[in-house]
Formats: structure tokens, sequence, C-alpha cells
């Protein structure tokens, strides 16, 4: 791909022999190898680059056209921005979307450089090592079905006619580990681990490995579980799992199209336990793939979202910002439509807890380790949930494997009955989240 500079001449020189006043170019350029093995040999192996750029015009009457290109050479940028010219007759009348206020203000200085990828051999030697000591972890564990070891380099940039030029490089890896379990007499088991670093040599395999055995043997001893309420604590990546189910509560878009469980006038309202506060934190030191700049050009930033319990901020694009008179947060995805999403929670304890909490002495507590059918279970519009969970009912530190049950309720109501919020936070890739304790939630099991 030319250099963003190239990028910014062609679009300008296009831009003048078409007539084009006003007009912004966002994206991106991804490299991506990947492989996966099934018993000791190479099941898949992929590579791929990938280009994606999308260009919006705005026409003398203020209206917006998009059209999107891989071809950003001086002939391609033509093409691409006369398109856009052109749709931009058919373009929205209402809640026209218009440049960032924040596309040239400074961005954070983050020092993630770019690690070089290692050789595709490299990738499958190590997967084939790990999935070869994963099934030498028990005799039980018969497959890993789900296996996978990848590298990702990403160049992003945003320009426009007003002077904004930004861009940034990244590089990360990741592994996956799902083992799978066959026992006489017994139900399949499964259990699986990820991990994500800037690099293959960075990444933790071993921890992946432990984290996956360690729970596939935990299920190995199950049984099944009686209907009722039950002191429920949710791992940090199953809480994000539900808390990413309703972003719409402070998804600015979605409250605007009034597909939300909030209003505008939400804002300083009471939605959760005082012992929670939620961040949204692109920029956190754990967040690997932290991003400096979103989809107009705005900076990302850290932006409360609930603190001590209380709704303090929506995530905004320029456009929904303008609407409600608050400033962008740097959550802006463009395309057709500006959209709205998070970045990378953080979730940390509001008012300290009163009282003891601990798994080690805790009765008749389920610990849900992984939510399943998201998807299916979850009524974002009416707050409601249903999910099968993978997790263990925990009596006085003894664990056992919840055969198969559902965990059901009413998010706010779920927020609210949040008792204990632990402080040491688990790294997930969508976030950092600790244990988060909730009081009562109904399970649906078997007798």
């Amino acid at each position: 791909m030319p250099t963003i500079q190239d990028i910014a001449a062609y679009a300008e020189a296009s831009a003048q022999k078409l007539g084009i006043t006003k007009y912004d170019v966002y994206g991106s350029s991804v490299d991506e190898t990947s492989v996966q093995v099934d018993k000791g040999d190479p099941k898949q192996v992929k590579a791929s680059n990938r280009s994606s750029v999308i260009v919006r015009v705005w026409n003398d009457q203020g209206k917006v056209g998009v059209t999107s290109t891989s071809d950003v050479d001086p002939m391609g940028m033509d093409l691409a921005l006369e398109s856009a010219r052109d749709a931009s007759a058919f373009g929205v009348a209402d809640h026209i979307p218009d440049f960032s206020p924040e596309a040239t203000a400074p961005t954070a200085e983050v020092d993630l450089p770019p690690v070089d990828p290692a050789p595709v051999g490299e990738l499958i030697q190590q997967l084939v090592a790990l999935e070869k000591q994963l099934l030498e972890a028990h005799p039980a564990i018969a497959s890993v079905p789900y296996n996978g070891l990848a590298q990702r380099s990403i160049d992003r940039f945003y320009l426009n006619s007003a002077g904004a030029l930004r861009q940034e490089a990244r590089s990360y890896a990741s592994v996956y580990l799902y083992s799978k379990t066959e026992q006489e007499g017994r139900k399949p088991r499964s259990a699986g681990a990820v991990r994500v670093n800037r690099g293959l040599p960075l990444l933790d395999l071993e921890g992946c490995l432990k984290e996956a055995a360690d729970k596939t043997i935990s299920h190995l001893n199950y049984d099944k579980i009686a209907t009722g309420k039950y002191r429920v604590v949710f791992s940090g990546e199953a809480f994000l799992s539900l808390l990413g189910a309703f972003s719409n509560m402070y998804n600015a878009q979605s409250i605007l199209d009034h597909r939300s469980l909030s209003t505008p006038d939400s804002l300083g309202s009471v939605v959760a336990s005082d012992l929670l506060s939620v961040y949204d934190d692109a920029l956190h030191p754990e967040n690997i793939s932290a991003e400096t700049f979103d989809g107009e050009g705005t900076p990302t930033r850290r932006v409360p979202i609930i603190e001590k319990g209380v709704l303090t901020h929506f995530l905004h694009s320029a456009g929904t910002a303008k609407r409600m008179g608050a400033s962008p947060t740097g959550h802006a995805s463009i395309g057709a439509k500006v959209s709205v999403g998070p970045s990378y929670y953080h979730v940390l304890p509001g008012t300290e807890a009163k009282g003891e909490f601990s798994l080690d002495n805790a009765s008749n507590v389920i610990l849900i380790d992984d939510l399943q059918a998201l998807h299916a279970g979850v009524n974002s519009l009416q707050g409601s949930f249903s999910l099968p969970f993978d997790g263990w009912l925990i009596n006085q530190g003894e664990r056992v494997s919840v055969e198969s049950a559902t965990v059901a309720g009413d998010f706010r109501d779920l927020l609210k009955a949040i008792i204990h919020v632990e402080p040491h936070v688990e790294i997930t890739p969508g976030g950092l989240c600790p244990r988060i304790w909730v009081d009562s939630l109904s399970i649906t099991g078997e007798q």
C-alpha cells in the first residue's frame, strides 16, 4: 500500500480535478498468517493481505456519499471520489455526518512498535508441540478439535480535506486451544483458553496450555444441579460478555435510534450497585491493539461509563455528540452509516464492599466461567437474558462442574444485585475485569 502521504496527495489531486472541496478517507491494511493442526499435522495454513478504504464526499448541498475501495493508486482514488460524489446526490438529508471537530487534535503517544512476524514453519512447530502437551495432560483428553496460532500486522490511517492526517501500525499474535474429552460412560467435556500479545516471542503459550488443561480436567468431575436461586460469581470474561451484549445502554447511537435500555436523560442515574465502576479505555497498557484514533480521526481516550453505580458517559461519534450536546469520545467507525462501539473495557471496584468474599470458603455458589449462545439468548432491547454456561458449583473450596444449566435474569437487575467486585482483574482480549459476585440469580438445571 502507498504511504499515507502518497494517498493524501492522490486524494487532493483527484478532488481538485473533480471539483470536490470536502472529503475524508479512512483505510486499513491487514497482513495475517494463521495455522491450525490436527494430531500433529498441519490442518490449515492461511495467509492473507486485506486492504479496505472508505471514502466520503460532501456535495454542494451538504449531503454525503460513501464508497469503498481497495485500490488507492491515483486512478483508484479518482474512481472512489467520483463514485462517492455521485452517491452524495442520494445522501440522507437529516443528521448528516460531518468531520469530527477533534480530527486534527493531538493523539496520545503510545509505544507499541510492531513485532516482526515469525516464519510459518515456526508457528506450525509451536502449535504442534502445544497440541501434543495438551493431549498428554490427562488420559481423558482425546482431541484438541479447535486450535489456532495467528499473527497479524495492521496499518491504519485517516485523512480529510481540512488537513487531518493520521496513521499508526500495530501487530499482535494470538493462540487458542480448545480440548475435548472422551470417557466410557461419561459425557464429553471441553474447555479452552486464549492468549494475545504483540508478537509470537511475547505470547504466553505455556499459560494458555495450562489454563486449557486445568479447565478441561476440572470439568471431568461433573454433576447435575437443581433449579433454583443461587449466588453467582462471574469470571471477568463472562461478565464482559454480558456487558458487551447490553452495550446499547451506553451507546449514544443506539439511544438516538431508540434501540437502547437508556434515554438521553439517563446520564446521572443509578444503573448499578455502587460497588461497580466501568471504563472504556482504548489506550490501556494491557490493550495489545491499542488505537489512538477512531474511524473519524477523533483521538481515543479513557471514558468513564459507570462510576460507583452511576451512568456518567455515553460512547459517541462526532454526529451523536453534536446531537446530544457532548464531545466525541473516539468510538466511531465509518461506512455507509457511522456506527459507535466500545474499544477496551476496564472494570474495577467502586465503593469498597462490606464483608468477606472468598471462593475458598463459599457455600453453594455458582462460578460461571463462560457464557454461550449470546446471539440467541439475549434480548438487548428488553434487558433479559437466558444463557447456557460452563462453570462449577462451589462448596467450601470443592468444585464440581455443572453438567448442563442456564442462567437467566434481567441485566439491569443483575447490575444492582452486585455484592462484591474482586480487586484482582483478569486480563482478557476484550478488556480487564475482576470476578463479579451477584446475589440470587435464577439457574435452570436438572434434579
